[in-house]
C-alpha cells in the first residue's frame, strides 16, 4: 500500500502556500501523482437590492477576485509542484468547495486540506469543510494547520489509538508514513483493561512491529479533562511532527454539544493531522 494519488485543496487563504508545501513534500517522497484542485465558488447574489447598475458592480467585483484568487493559487502550485516531480496536474472546478472536493477526493489515496481560519478573509471555505470531506469520502485526510508548520511532517509521528473501528482506519492509512517515521509513539489515554494477558496496546503495536513500524507504547490518564487536550499536550511534550487519529468516534452532534477529542484537535490543532472517519 502507498499513496499514488494526492489532492490538495489551492486556494487563495494565507495557509495556502504552506498546504502546498506539505502536498508536495508528501508526494516526491512517496512518488505520487499530485493534483491541485481550484474551486471557483458560485457568485451568491444578494437579497438586499436587484438595482440592476448595482448588480452589475457586484458580479464584476466577484469576477475580478475570483480571477485573481485563481491567478495567485495557481502560482503558488506551479512552483512547488515542480519539487513533487513531473507528475502533477491543476484543475480548476466550479462549485462548492466540499462538493467538489468530496467528488474528486473518492479517486485519490490521500487528501490534502487546510485547518478551518476563523480569521481569514474573506470566507471562502465553510468551519466545517474538513469534516465533510473526511467522512464523505472515507479517504485518509492531510489537515495542515493555518499558522503552517516549521518542519515537514513524518519524521516524528504520534499514533492516537483507542481501538475504534476509526483508528483502525488513521493507522492502516498511516502506513506508508509510519513505515518512513524515524520515531512513532503509540498513545493511549485511559486505556480499557482486557481479559487478555498482553497490556492495552501491545497488539497494534505489534501488528505495526510486522509492517516494520517500531513503535513505542504510551499510557496516559486525561484524569476527567478534556482528551484532545491530553493528545496536544503530549504531541508538544515529544516535539511530534504529526498526529494520526481517527475522527469522530461518535456522532458530530453529540462532539459538537458534549466536546470531543476530534473537535478539539480540529480547532486548535499546533501540528499537522492525519484523520479518517
Amino acid at each position: 500500500m502507498g499513496y499514488k494519488t494526492i489532492l490538495v485543496h489551492c486556494d487563495a487563504t494565507r495557509g495556502a502556500a504552506g498546504r502546498l508545501r506539505i502536498a508536495a513534500d508528501v508526494a516526491r517522497q512517496h512518488g505520487a501523482h499530485l493534483i491541485g484542485l481550484h474551486v471557483r465558488q458560485p457568485f451568491q447574489t444578494p437579497i438586499f437590492t436587484d438595482a440592476s447598475a448595482a448588480m452589475d458592480a457586484l458580479y464584476a467585483s466577484y469576477e475580478e477576485t475570483t480571477r485573481t484568487d485563481e491567478a495567485a493559487a495557481s502560482a503558488i502550485f506551479q512552483d512547488l509542484a515542480g519539487s513533487a516531480g513531473d507528475s502533477s496536474e491543476w484543475r480548476t472546478v466550479a462549485g462548492m468547495a466540499d462538493e467538489c472536493l468530496i467528488e474528486a477526493g473518492r479517486y485519490a489515496d490521500l487528501i490534502v486540506l487546510g485547518q478551518y481560519d476563523p480569521e481569514a478573509l474573506p470566507v471562502t471555505t465553510s468551519s466545517d469543510l474538513v469534516e465533510r470531506v473526511a467522512m464523505a469520502t472515507e479517504r485518509p485526510t492531510l489537515i495542515v494547520p493555518h499558522i503552517g508548520v516549521m518542519k515537514p511532517p513524518g519524521g516524528n509521528v504520534m499514533v492516537c489509538w483507542n481501538n475504534s473501528r476509526e483508528a483502525v482506519r488513521a493507522t492502516t492509512a498511516a502506513l506508508p508514513i509510519l513505515k518512513a517515521a524515524v520515531k512513532v509513539t503509540l498513545l493511549m489515554i485511559d486505556p480499557q483493561k482486557t481479559s487478555a494477558a498482553n497490556e492495552p496496546g501491545a497488539d497494534i503495536a505489534q501488528w505495526l512491529s510486522r509492517h516494520g513500524v517500531k513503535a513505542v507504547l504510551q499510557h496516559d490518564s486525561a484524569e476527567g479533562s478534556d482528551v484532545g487536550g491530553v493528545i496536544l499536550s503530549r504531541a508538544a511534550d515529544r516535539d511530534v511532527d504529526l498526529i494520526v487519529m481517527g475522527i469522530y468516534g461518535h456522532s458530530r452532534v453529540r462532539e459538537m454539544v458534549l466536546g470531543g477529542a476530534s473537535r478539539t484537535l480540529l480547532a486548535s490543532m499546533t501540528v499537522p493531522l492525519l484523520v479518517a472517519h
